[in-house]
This record gives C-alpha cells, structure tokens and sequence, in this order.
C-alpha cells in the first residue's frame, strides 16, 4: 500500500529473482495478501469478497449457459426450456446465474450504503468511488439485457419498456434506440444486440473491478473511525494495522461461505422466488401483461422513473422554460439516472470534515432515513402506480434528491460532530481492549 511502511516481497531463489526481474507477478500477489489493514474493521467490509465471488460465479455459469443458448427470438425461449430439462444440471446452472444477479445487487447495495454511512468516498477515494459507481452502472445494463435473453413476456415487455426510455431524449433518442432495437421494434435484432453486450460487459466489469481494488490498494482501506493509519514509521503502521493475510482473509472466506449457505439453500429450494411467474410465458408482442415489473434491484429507479408525472408542478415549470423539450416521460429518465449522478457526486457534495459517521449524531438521523426511504422506493416500484402509490414514490424520490443536494452538504455547516480517537489503535483497544503484554481490559464490543 503506498505511503503506509511495511515489508515487500523480497526474491530468495535464483528463479524466484529471474522471474521477478521480467515478470514481478509473485511480488504484486505477495503484496496484495500482506497489505497493511486497519485492525477494527467490521463485518460490513465483507462484502468484497462477496462480490468478487459472485462476479466470478456469473462469469463461470454465464460462458457454460451460453454454450447451450441460442440467441434468436424463434429459439431463444426454446433454448432456455432445453438447458432446464435436458442439459446435465443444467438447471442448477441457470438458477445459480438467475439468483446469483440478485446475490450480486444485494451486495453492491450494501457495499455501497457502508461506504456512504462511513464516508468511504472522502478524500483521497473520490477515484475509487468513481469507480465503483462506474461498475454499479455496468452492473445494472448487463443484469437488464439478461433479463431479456431467456425471451419470456417479462423479457420482451421490460426491453420494450426500457429501451423506449431513450427515445424520450430530445433530438437523439429515437436513433440511440433505433440502434438498440436494430430496428423500429423490439425483436430478433434487439436480442442478437444484447446478447452480444451481455456476454462482454462481465469481462468490462471484471477490469474495472481489477482497478478498483488498485485504487483503494494505492489510497489504503478506509476504516469505521475514518481516521488514517499511521505513517510515520513501519512500527507505527503496525499499531494500527494487520495483515489482510491470513486475519481478513480468513474473516472474509468464513462469512462468505455463511452467505453461500442461505444463498444455495435459496437456489436449491426456492430458485424462482425473486422471479416474475409471467416470464415462463414465452414472448407475445400481442398479449401485453397486466402490469410490467423490472427485477427487484431495479425497483428504487423504476419508482423515480414513474414518480415524476405531467401532474408534478416539477415537470410543469421544466416544460414551461425548456418550451415543452422536457416533458414527463423525459424528466423521468432525468431523474432516474440522476438519483445516481447525486450518489456519484457524494465526495463533493458532503461538506464535514469528519469522514465517519459514527461521530455525527445528526447524519445517523438522515441516513437512517435514506436507508428506510430506499426500502419504500424498491416497495412502490413493484406497485401500480395510483393512488397512494404514486404519491409515497414521488415523496420517496423527493427526500433521495433533497439528502444528496441539500442535507449532506447542510449538515457539514451545522452539525457538532462527537469526539474522535486520536488513532485506530486506541479505537481497538477501547472495544476489544488492549492488545500486546499487557493485560487486556475488555469492553463490550460495539
């Protein structure tokens, strides 16, 4: 890790310094395992070894379905049929890359309400918070044009649905989504098309996910307090830091195999309960379902998406100046892909000088709030949008926005925040006591 003193990798042997001279793979490994982690982290740093697993799982399960997958609109609800019944396991395979996408979301969510509630984003992460948006991004168009592969009405209905989205777009929309569609409609073309991009986006996913990992090695983990570690001398490094080798690792792969077991017992015994029964109905262009729902790591945008209505005095007043360019369907997609630019932005909208929230009394009030208003947000989206529907989703995706560009940034100026350990040691030492020769004094772990 840079800037934090400790041991590298050292070649002892004739080939060990051959190949480190033109290939210093060993050494890169060596520093990965043995890299300086602060010593209090807690159970919601786990979840990078969780999406890592996951993202390999879908890549492995993703190029083995593929194998028996035919990617035509003929075919293709026929194809999916064949690998359930009559592929060796196949239907192990396809529900382990079904829920695995859900298993991936999950993750991400939490991953990223721990860097927000943490303040992970905060200087100098801002790049690797960049990042991690970026891939929550990719994350959400390859999980969108999976779900249009096994071509049922759910498939079919949600592509028609989503990719109309682009044409709202003043000017450029109807060629961006003539260009996804390969076509006036969605049809053979738009499959061929997302097929191709689901296939490769993993392997986009898989190299952002590489620098990503490069960009907290390079900056050095941020920690529950928010305080860095020492760098003044190896020594003082070592107070606050262990090992990632063997102590998270072994951490890590213990609560990974935890989350494996609720999550193979959820495909083993209830594979299509996050599923929608519709898309085992193959696609009719003709017979459209009685309500279209995205998968539930859709929901929370899909509500902002619908929540900003011609009724909205919002929507009114941005028609009246832009001379009717942004309409309802437009402001819709704004602010759907808006809820994420307010989240991508976060290092610079939050104004206090202390990273964590731990010690600010009043953000662990908001956050708490966002957290709930998220929930609700996921709640009204798989709701039909009347009333009372529609009125929680527009107050829901109203607080989204109003945290982001008017809380976080209010709260740095006005919020007293409590007093924070000097170091990461002395924060160890006063949950889990006092480490070394002397005799320990014990406190309730938090």
């Amino acid at each position: 890790m840079a800037g934090i003193p400790h041991d590298h990798y050292e070649p002892k042997t004739g080939g060990e310094k051959w190949l480190h001279s033109r290939l210093p793979i060993v050494g890169v490994l060596y520093d990965t395992l043995m890299i300086p982690t602060p010593k209090n982290l807690n159970w919601m740093w786990i979840w990078g070894i969780v999406l890592t697993f996951t993202l390999a799982l879908q890549i492995v399960t993703g190029i083995t379905l593929v194998m028996h997958y035919t990617p035509d609109a003929n075919l293709a609800f026929a194809s999916v049929e064949h690998i359930m019944r009559d592929v060796n396991g196949g239907w192990a395979l396809r529900y382990l890359h079904a829920n695995g996408a859900s298993l991936f979301f999950l993750a991400v969510y939490l991953h990223i309400f721990r860097a927000l509630y943490y303040g992970s984003y905060k200087e100098p992460r801002e790049v690797t918070w960049i990042i991690g948006i970026l891939i929550y991004l990719l994350m959400m168009g390859t999980a969108f044009m999976g779900y249009v592969l096994p071509w049922g009405q759910m498939s079919f209905w949600g592509a028609t649905v989503i990719t109309g989205l682009f044409g709202a777009i003043p000017l450029i929309g109807e060629p961006i989504q003539t260009w996804l569609l390969g076509g006036p409609a969605v049809g053979n073309y738009t499959l061929t098309r997302f097929f191709s991009l689901h296939y490769l986006m993993p392997f986009l996913i898989a190299g952002l996910v590489i620098v990503h990992i490069w960009a907290f090695h390079s900056t050095g983990n941020n920690n529950p307090t928010g305080v860095e570690v020492r760098r003044g001398s190896k020594a003082e490094a070592q107070k606050d830091t262990v090992p990632f080798w063997p102590y998270y690792v072994i951490k890590d792969l213990f609560a990974l195999a935890l989350i494996l077991a609720v999550f193979f017992a959820i495909v083993g015994f209830m594979p299509n309960y996050l599923g929608h029964p519709d898309n085992y109905i193959e696609a009719n262009p003709l017979a459209t379902p009685a309500h279209i729902v995205p998968e539930w790591y859709f929901l929370p945008f899909y509500a902002i998406l619908r929540a900003f209505t011609a009724d909205v005095w919002a929507v009114q007043f941005a028609s009246f100046i832009t001379g009717g360019i942004i309409d309802a369907k437009f402001f819709g997609v704004l602010a759907m892909f808006g809820a994420i630019a307010v989240m991508a932005l976060a290092p610079w909208l939050d104004t206090s000088s202390v990273r964590s929230g731990r010690y600010r009394p009043m953000f662990k009030v908001w956050f708490a709030i966002l957290v709930i208003d998220f929930i609700v947000l996921m709640w009204v989206g798989a709701q039909n949008p009347v009333f009372p529907y529609d009125w929680i989703s527009l107050i829901a995706s109203t607080y989204w926005f109003a945290y982001f560009l008017v809380i976080l940034p209010l709260l740095g100026v006005i919020e007293k925040p409590l007093p924070r350990p000097d170091t990461i040691e002395a924060d160890f030492d006063e949950h889990y006591g006092k480490t070394g020769n002397a005799k320990a004094s014990p406190t309730p772990a938090e």
